[in-house]
């Protein structure tokens, strides 16, 4: 994500092979040796540095914490480090590593357990995002085979939605079709296996769900496939919702064990072996709603996921964590798909750009980002209306949350200053929006 903008970015690890095999695929400078040594650190170049991010994936990350600390005392303006400890993200532990100079802390398995919670909420999309406690709510859709919306084109789409709720707002503002994303005009036609994000005000998503040809899963039994952090992160704040059922299946007897152990009673721990059908079919996963497949294998999530959607599962979830893999799974019918390193890039990448940026997120499916700005006053974006401005071909504004007001941004909206704007945009539109808002 940083290396399309043109910076100059400096990789620091102590492992001579991914080193020379950084330095093959990506345009970065590399330099070898550990990243807490001070003499190190500082022929790198990091007291010069603008960000310095600490994502050491060892077991133990206080490597991350001691690296950031003392880049930030060389003279490094703003430093992120990657923790492993869900205590470091309470209120007073954040406050204290604020006050020992540290800008962010971040915890990659907690982020993806917060993100599979979220689509369970919204079990008719493959994504979604809400903004301002879902006035404004952004979901993806992919069109089957039997999909009503095949025949159409944008503008029928719209036509159509009117007839049945005249006053939905809504806007398609991105369709994803075979690994490449178009920001649509009117005349786009819909095809088969598109992904169409949509952004809509919180009464016409109902509408739209049904348009779509999607119906809503009341989801009240869940099968987690691995007792992996996030599976345990997971099972834990699903049996807080007092669900029907909570079953986390773990192939290892002694992993199992301490689980059962630590786990709340709500939670049922199994040990089995997910890639055995039989032992799923014993286990009655044809009973459950959802099933979240978490271990450590990218080919087992995926795998088990396409053969419990088969079994009859409404709603299926890999984590994924080969990026190559990710539209492979999508292709192959996985309702969703969650990596942990798409969704900590985005908070990262988040410190490049302006401090009017309130939130940035990738979506699945597809290599934009979705922003959330408050436009400033003075700012470029609030001196005329919409249709005025020259707005980036390869980005779109979906909406604005004004007060306690929400509406779609059309061509003759003005944005007013400390207006919320939610934007969809292609990563080389990104810097040019913005300069919009600042």
């Amino acid at each position: 994500m940083l290396s399309v903008e043109g910076g100059d970015i400096t990789v620091l690890d102590d492992d001579p092979e991914r080193i020379r095999a950084l330095a093959l695929s990506a345009d970065v400078a590399t330099h070898l040796g550990a990243n807490s040594s001070i003499d190190i650190l500082r022929d790198a170049g990091c007291d010069k540095a603008d960000l310095f991010i600490a994502v050491n994936p060892l077991k133990d990350q206080s490597v991350n914490i001691v690296s950031a600390l003392l880049a930030k005392k060389m003279g490094a303006k703003r430093v992120i480090a990657r923790i492993d400890d869900e205590d470091y993200l309470s209120p007073e532990n954040k406050l204290l590593f604020k006050d020992m100079g540290l800008d962010m802390v971040f915890y990659p398995e907690k982020s993806a357990c917060d993100e599979i919670l979220d689509m369970l909420r919204h079990s008719t999309s493959t994504d979604s995002l809400d903004f301002a406690r879902g006035k404004l709510q952004l979901a993806v859709f992919k069109l089957d085979d039997d999909s009503p919306l095949l025949e159409m084109n944008v503008k029928d789409f719209a036509h159509k939605v009117k007839e049945q709720q005249a006053d939905a707002e809504f806007r398609i503002v991105a369709i994803s079709r075979g690994g490449k994303t178009i920001i649509p005009s009117f005349d786009t036609g819909f095809k088969y296996h598109d992904y169409l994000y949509i952004i809509s005000l919180r009464d016409a998503m109902p509408t739209l769900i049904k348009f779509v040809g999607k119906d809503q899963v009341d989801i009240r039994r869940v099968m987690i496939l691995g007792g992996s952090e996030i599976g345990v992160m997971v099972a834990g704040k699903l049996a807080a919702r007092k669900l029907d059922e909570v079953k986390l299946i773990e192939i290892d007897p002694k992993r199992s064990r301490t689980l059962s152990a630590a786990l709340p009673s709500e939670v049922n721990v199994t040990c089995g072996d997910a890639r055995d059908s039989d032992f799923l079919l014993e286990e009655d996963i044809k009973s459950y709603q959802a099933i979240l497949a978490v271990t450590g294998n990218d080919e087992v999530n995926i795998l088990t996921c396409v053969a419990a959607k088969k079994m009859g599962v409404p709603r299926v979830i890999a984590q994924v964590e080969n990026l190559e893999y990710i539209r492979l799974a999508e292709e192959m019918g996985v309702d969703s798909v969650v990596n942990k390193k798409l969704i900590t890039a985005s908070r990262i990448y988040k410190f490049t750009l302006s401090d009017k940026v309130r939130s940035i997120r990738y979506m699945s499916g597809t290599d934009a980002e979705v922003l959330e700005y408050t436009a400033a006053p003075g700012s470029k974006i609030t001196k005329a209306p919409l249709k005025e401005i020259d707005f980036p071909a390869n980005a779109l504004i979906g909406g604005i949350i004004r007060g306690g007001d929400s509406f779609i941004a059309v061509g003759h909206t003005r944005i007013e200053p400390y207006d919320r704007v939610a934007v969809f945009a292609l990563p080389d539109a990104v810097k040019e929006v913005d300069k919009l808002f600042k």
